[in-house]
């Protein structure tokens, strides 16, 4: 582990347990991108804004912390499109609509209701995308945000970024617990991104610093993480020379 990725593990170590001290998420959440109490209050604040009204195509994880605002997008009539966990699939992406889906909102934005009620899609079928929403652990005011540690929504951006799906329009959001917002300087490396706006249930805070990955760069993987991720696999097989 390098000290960067050291770095990182404390402050998610620090963050984790200050949540947990509080009472601000359930029990069990160490580990996990945070579910936290007042994520519905988090969306609600969210859907007030500007960038919000006027977005059509949203992005987001599956993780439970993002459910309140996948159902919002679906209530307000957006397009979602929601990662299919650990990208498992050659299509990663579902595509939610709230016009054709045969399921409740609050069900369909859920990894089991989605995996039932949408329709996988890979980027070559996505339109390109106005509200990114990840999951983080840590964010500090200047934008720089720290996963669960898995990378995949780093990849995720960057399969993104790379297919021309997500631009300097796109706006990328973190919703969290005031408690997330950290002072100090988080490390960040050349796979990091940094979010533009952060949302909790008491603020709207504007980053004032734009970090944006270059892309997808496939000699920076594995070959186990790119075995394990199948557009991964399909990408490096089309790169390689014959």
């Amino acid at each position: 582990m390098s000290n960067i990725d050291q770095a990182k593990e404390a402050v998610r170590d620090q963050v984790w347990r200050l949540l947990e001290r509080e009472g601000a998420v359930p029990e069990s959440s160490y580990g996990k991108i945070p579910g936290f109490y007042g994520a519905v209050a988090t969306a609600d604040r969210l859907a007030e804004l500007d960038v919000w009204k006027r977005a059509r195509m949203i992005k987001a994880n599956p993780d439970w912390a993002q459910l309140p605002v996948r159902v919002r997008a679906l209530q307000d009539g957006k397009l979602l499109y929601m990662a299919v966990p650990r990208m498992a699939s050659p299509q990663p992406f579902y595509l939610l609509d709230p016009e054709t889906l045969e399921l409740p909102v609050e069900h369909a934005a859920e990894k089991r209701g989605a995996a039932q009620a949408a329709r996988r899609v890979g980027v070559e079928d996505m339109r390109p995308i106005d509200v990114v929403i990840c999951g983080s652990v840590a964010v500090n005011r200047s934008g720089a945000r720290i996963g669960k540690g898995a990378g995949y929504s780093d990849l995720e951006v960057a399969l993104l970024i790379e297919a021309g799906l997500v631009t300097d329009e796109t706006v990328i959001v973190a919703p969290v617990h005031q408690l997330q917002v950290v002072d100090e300087e988080i490390p960040e490396t050349e796979h990091d991104f940094s979010v533009d706006l952060i949302i909790t249930p008491d603020e709207v805070i504007q980053c004032p610093r734009r970090r944006r990955l270059r892309g997808l760069v496939l000699n920076d993987l594995t070959a186990e993480r790119i075995e394990a991720i199948p557009v991964l696999t399909e990408l490096a097989a089309t790169e390689r020379p014959d």
